[in-house]
C-alpha cells in the first residue's frame, strides 16, 4: 500500500485530505511544520510528499530541496495558491512532480498523485532492472501491463520496439482497440535515453475544439472566461520526455493544424501569453483508424500524418498471438490476485480451451477484464468454466459443434443440403439463446421432444 505525508500547517486542510486519501487505499500521515516533516521523513519511508507552499517554520522550496537530496525516491506534489503558479513551475525544475492549486478538488489530486506515483514506479523499475543488467548491452525495460509473449507476431512487436526505442523517431501505432498501444507507447519510452523523463499520456478522442488548445498547450491565468489559474499543457508537461496521443485520427483539422505548428518548430506558447517555451518532446500517436484513408477523404493533414510517421508499428490482434492468449491469461491472474487479494492458481482445461478458442474482439483489454472477473467470482484456487461469461463459455462449445458439422462427410445431393441447412438454423438459434433448448425450441416454432431429436441426430445434445 502506498504512503504519502501531507505537510499543511492548516489542521483541517490536513485532516480533509488525510481522510480522503485514506479512502482511496493509501498510507497517510500529516503534519503541520517543516521540522515535524523531516521528522517523520528519517524514521518512514514515503512514496509521495503533499506539502503546501506556505508553512510557518519553512517553505515548500526548501523542504523540496531537503527531500530530493536525502530521499531522491520519494516524489513530491506543491500545493500552491493562484499567486504562486510562477514559484511552483520553478520548483517543478527543481524536482517537484507536480503542483495542485488552490481551492482543492478531489479528483484533481487523486488524479495527479495515481500520476506520480505510476510514473515515480516506472522509474524506479527502469533504474533497478538497469543496475541488475549493467553487463547486458540491450536492456528490455517493459510496462507492467505489457506482455512480451512468445508468438512470431509477439516476437516480431518486442524487435520493433528494441529497434525504435533508443531513437528519437515519432511513432505511428495502430491496432484495432484493446491491443494495448498505450502499453506500448510505455515499452518505447522506458527503453529510451529519455526513460528518465516524464510519459504523458492524452486521449484525444473526447477533446472538444474548444479544450484541446488549453489542453496541449495550457493557458495563462485570465485569458479567457473561466481561466481561474494558470494551467500546464501536456506539451509542457511532457518536456523532456515522451507525449503519447491517443485516437489521433479523432482531431480536428484546426487542432492538426496547430499541432503541425508545434511539431515543426518545437515551440509552443501558452493561450494567453507571448512567450515561447521551447519543447524537447518524443510524440508516439496511436490510432485504430486507417489514417491514409482519412487523409484521401480529407480529415487528417497529409503534413501532419508524415511528420508522425517516421516510424509506425502495427499491433496484432490477440486471436493472432496463438498460445500466448495463456501467457497473457496468468500474467492478468497474477496482477488480479494481488488487487483482490486472492491467490487463484490456475485456470481448468475447459477454461484454457475457450481462451484459445474465442475470437477476443476487444483483444487484450477484454481477457484483461474477463481474468479479473473471474479471479473475483472463483471460490477455489482453479477458475472454472461457470466464472466465464456466457459469450465466452459458449464460443467454444458451437465452434466445436460447427467444426464437427463440416468434417461430417455427406452426399452431395438436395435431400442432404435441405438437411445442412435447416441444422444450421437450429445451431444459430442455439447460438442467440446461449444454448437454452426451451427457448430454442420457442423461436424455431417446435416442441422440445423434436428439437432434441433433431440436435442427437448429428451430436448437437453433446
Amino acid at each position: 500500500m502506498r504512503k504519502i505525508l501531507i505537510i499543511d500547517d492548516e489542521v483541517n486542510i490536513g485532516l480533509l485530505l488525510s481522510k480522503f486519501l485514506s479512502k482511496n487505499g493509501f498510507l497517510v500521515d500529516a503534519v503541520t511544520s517543516g521540522v515535524s516533516a523531516m521528522d517523520h521523513l528519517a524514521k518512514e519511508t514515503y512514496d509521495l510528499v503533499l506539502c503546501d507552499y506556505r508553512l510557518e517554520d519553512t517553505d515548500g522550496r526548501e523542504i523540496l530541496i531537503k527531500i530530493k537530496a536525502l530521499y531522491p525516491g520519494t516524489c513530491v506534489i506543491i500545493i500552491t495558491g493562484y499567486s504562486d503558479v510562477k514559484v511552483a513551475v520553478e520548483l517543478i525544475k527543481l524536482g517537484a512532480f507536480d503542483y495542485i492549486t488552490k481551492p482543492l478538488y478531489p479528483d484533481e489530486i487523486l488524479n495527479t498523485i495515481n500520476k506520480a506515483i505510476e510514473i515515480q514506479s516506472a522509474l524506479a523499475a527502469s533504474q533497478s532492472e538497469n543496475q541488475k543488467e549493467k553487463t547486458v548491452k540491450h536492456v528490455y525495460n517493459q510496462d507492467a501491463n505489457f506482455v512480451a509473449g512468445q508468438s512470431q507476431a509477439s516476437r516480431d512487436l518486442l524487435k520493433q520496439i528494441q529497434l525504435v526505442a533508443p531513437t528519437s523517431y515519432s511513432v505511428i501505432l495502430t491496432g484495432e482497440s484493446g491491443t494495448g498501444k498505450e502499453s506500448v507507447a510505455k515499452a518505447i519510452h522506458l527503453n529510451s535515453p529519455r526513460r528518465d523523463q516524464p510519459f504523458i499520456a492524452m486521449d484525444c478522442g473526447s477533446l472538444t475544439k474548444e479544450l484541446a488548445g488549453s489542453e496541449f498547450f495550457g493557458h495563462e491565468k485570465g485569458s479567457f472566461t473561466g481561466a481561474l489559474y494558470t494551467k500546464i499543457g501536456h506539451f509542457e508537461m511532457a518536456n523532456g520526455g515522451t507525449l503519447f496521443l491517443d485516437e489521433v485520427g479523432n482531431l480536428s483539422y484546426d487542432i492538426q493544424a496547430a499541432l503541425l505548428r508545434t511539431v515543426q518548430e518545437r515551440k509552443i506558447k501558452r493561450i494567453g501569453s507571448t512567450k515561447e517555451i521551447d519543447l524537447d518532446v518524443r510524440i508516439i500517436v496511436a490510432t485504430n483508424e486507417n489514417l491514409s484513408n482519412a487523409i484521401q477523404k480529407g480529415k487528417f493533414r497529409e503534413d501532419l500524418y508524415h511528420r508522425f510517421n517516421e516510424f509506425s508499428i502495427a499491433l496484432p490482434q490477440l486471436c493472432e498471438r496463438g498460445k500466448d492468449i495463456l501467457v497473457f491469461a496468468n500474467t492478468f491472474l497474477e496482477l488480479a490476485n494481488q488487487e483482490l487479494n486472492k491467490n487463484v492458481q490456475s485456470f481448468s482445461a475447459e477454461v484454457e480451451n475457450c481462451f484459445l478458442t474465442y475470437n477476443w474482439p476487444g483483444n487484450v483489454r477484454e481477457l484483461k477484464n474477463v481474468v479479473r472477473r473471474a479471479t473475483l467470482l472463483s471460490e477455489s484456487s482453479e477458475i472454472q468454466l461457470k466464472a466465464l461469461p456466457l459469450e465466452i463459455s459458449t464460443y467454444a462449445k458451437s465452434a466445436n459443434i460447427e467444426s464437427s458439422i463440416q468434417r461430417a462427410e455427406k452426399p452431395r445431393d438436395l435431400k442432404n443440403a435441405a438437411f445442412e441447412a435447416e441444422y444450421a438454423a437450429i445451431l444459430n438459434v442455439l447460438r442467440e439463446v446461449n444454448f437454452n433448448k426451451t427457448k430454442a425450441a420457442k423461436i424455431l416454432n417446435i416442441d422440445r421432444k423434436t428439437l432434441y431429436n433433431k440436435m442427437k441426430a448429428i451430436n448437437l445434445d453433446t
